[in-house]
């Protein structure tokens, strides 16, 4: 178990025996003479989204979460309702439900590449790469000139995901898409 001032940005810890990833950490040292150093951490739920806010002494223990991470293939949707991922080395499927997936979705097409979270043996979410490429299959049309001004527009990507891109990008490009923030990085 780490002390609360050793969790880092990306750690996966349990708080009332849920898991989550940490989002965000800063400290706080109180300028009174015996004042503990506090450790705010900001986290997010893995299973429901949901975002907390904890605050600890720097001597605190925090659990650790007992994470499975296996590199896995999305194979199809049962009706929006029900994600089908396999193990890319036992062949083993996962059904993972949508409100499981919600967040992710928009960066994944049939037969890409993931990371499956188990917990206690249990699928309970995915992680995407960083950056994913994806093809540009709706947006205004691209206007001669508009290439020197940091103007966008709204573009829908092969998966749905809908993002801002600058007024040069066309239907049919495909961009580099950075998935922390659904943000355009550049075209592929």
């Amino acid at each position: 178990m780490p002390a609360s001032i050793d969790v880092k940005k990306g750690m996966r810890v349990l708080f009332d025996a849920e898991p989550y990833t940490v989002i965000e950490t800063s400290m706080q040292t109180p300028s009174a003479r015996g004042g503990a150093t506090l450790v705010r951490i900001k986290a997010k739920n893995i299973r429901s989204g949901q975002l907390v806010q904890k605050t600890f002494k720097a001597s605190d223990r925090v659990d650790e979460a007992n994470f499975e991470i296996v590199p896995s293939q999305y194979l199809y949707n049962e009706n929006r309702e029900n994600f089908i991922f396999m193990n890319s080395e036992t062949y083993e499927q996962f059904t993972i439900p949508f409100s499981d997936v919600e967040d992710e979705l928009g960066y994944i097409r049939e037969n890409d590449m993931v990371r499956v979270l188990l917990h206690d043996g249990n699928p309970i979410g995915i992680e995407v790469p960083n950056t994913v490429i994806l093809e540009v299959v709706d947006c205004e049309p691209a206007v001669k000139g508009d290439t020197v001004t940091s103007v966008t527009k709204s573009a829908t990507m092969e998966t749905g995901l809908e993002i801002q891109v600058p007024l040069f990008i066309e239907r049919g490009n495909k961009l580099v898409i950075d998935t922390r923030d659904a943000r355009y990085i550049k075209r592929a």
